[in-house]
């Protein structure tokens, strides 16, 4: 089975589980999870990121899809 058809399995697991599941899996993978997804972000850059997302939030900024955040990479290469 591809990877991709895993995760999007995974994913419409986790989405409707029980709550004891969703803590054991979370159990199993606790460290992993904390590893790969620890991000140390100065003040500064989460003061960035605040605003930018309220920006979003709010309309003031142009959002854009993973697909077409895509085609503009490809497009300027």
């Amino acid at each position: 089975m591809a990877t991709l058809t895993i995760r999007q399995k995974l994913m419409i697991y986790l989405a409707d589980a029980d709550d004891s599941k969703i803590k054991a899996i979370y159990t199993l993978l606790e460290n992993d999870i904390k590893d790969e997804n620890t991000v140390n972000l100065t003040k500064e850059q989460l003061a960035i990121l605040d605003k930018e997302r309220e920006m979003h939030l709010s309309g003031q900024s142009k959002s854009y899809t993973r697909q077409e955040a895509n085609q503009t990479i490809k497009a300027t290469r």
